[in-house]
């Protein structure tokens, strides 16, 4: 029995690309399920309908799920298939070394026990492949992907959160390391592209924000509005903030990526806003935020003197698919 798991598991990364997305996931969830005891089934499967759906954390804690740790090779494995369903292979690579940082801040901490690489939390909520809606997330320190499915698509993605503490790995065998270098450098490219041609509305402080302002809120809603609009960049400009923006939805894989993106446009690339606080160059603490009519992004490397990044993917009234399940429980009904 133990090798017709194992064979079954090794199989799942080649069925995450042969399947459609949600037939994927929900065959990686249930692969994951059933090599679980009846103990650790009870611990990492919740209802669909558990306000523990929407308990979105990103902050070091103990968390509902079964984490890594607790998890036999085989377990872990099927855990982390999940992941090759429903991101990117650069998403899957920044979401593995996230978790790998935990291990460096073990030992510049001096911190075993609340550093640990073993705390990423798996948790399934309701049953996968239900069409009425069911999802997954894969969450601990510094990473939050909070997955929503119904009626055989993916509906939601969001929120999103990928953070890095050391945002530089500055020694030791990861030295040099830069999980988020593109979202940090694109975005400091093209604020120093906006000031050079003279559009200092962009930065609306020069003091940076101390973090990001929707923090761990399961709801959120826009922000005010501050630095410039699209209409205020050239056609190069916009197409560096676009770029930007895909290092978010860039996440995960194509078929997601490019729906959440004709989303984002659908509603108007015109209303699009990018703004600015803190310093401009390298090594200087910063913020920035992305918005539109249906999203939010955020990002602030403030902390551990400007070398730790969070960088957050919100929107308004699609997080944890809360329109989608609604429109299709009003459709239902």
């Amino acid at each position: 029995m133990k090798n017709l798991l194992i064979l079954a598991f090794l199989a799942l990364p080649l069925m995450a690309k042969e399947l459609p997305i949600e037939a994927a996931s929900a065959s990686a969830a249930n692969a994951f399920l059933a090599s679980l005891t009846a103990d650790q089934k009870s611990i990492a499967a919740l209802t669909f309908a558990d306000d523990e759906r929407e308990n979105f954390r990103y902050t070091p804690r103990k968390r509902a799920g079964l984490p890594l740790k607790e998890m036999t090779e085989i377990q872990r494995s099927a855990a982390m298939a999940l992941l090759d369903t429903t991101l990117s292979e650069k998403g899957k690579l920044k979401t593995t070394q996230i978790i790998s940082l935990e291990g460096i801040l073990a030992e510049i901490e001096q911190d075993p026990e609340r550093r640990d690489v073993g705390k990423y939390y798996v948790s399934i909520f309701g049953t996968p492949g239900d069409a009425k809606g069911w999802g997954w997330r894969f969450e601990g320190h510094h990473l939050s992907l909070n997955i929503t499915f119904s009626k055989g698509e993916v509906i939601s993605v969001t929120p999103s959160f990928m953070g890095t503490n050391p945002a530089e790995v500055r020694e030791g065998a990861q030295k040099g390391l830069r999980i988020l270098a593109d979202e940090e450098d694109l975005a400091r490219t093209l604020i120093n592209t906006l000031l050079a041609a003279g559009k200092s509305a962009a930065v609306f402080s020069k003091k940076p924000l101390n973090e990001i302002l929707t923090g761990e809120s399961r709801r959120v809603t826009a922000l005010k509005p501050v630095g410039i609009s699209t209409t205020e960049m050239s056609p190069a400009q916009r197409e560096a903030l676009l770029t930007i923006i895909a290092q978010y939805t860039g996440r995960y894989r194509a078929e997601i990526a490019a729906a959440d993106m004709a989303k984002i446009e659908k509603a108007g690339i015109d209303q699009i806003r990018f703004g600015w606080a803190g310093g401009t160059q390298p090594g200087e603490a910063y913020y920035y935020r992305i918005q539109g009519p249906t999203f939010l992004m955020e990002s602030c490397n403030v902390q551990n003197q400007a070398n730790h990044i969070h960088a957050i993917w919100r929107d308004f009234t699609g997080d944890f698919g809360r329109d989608v399940l609604k429109e299709h429980l009003t459709h239902d009904h």
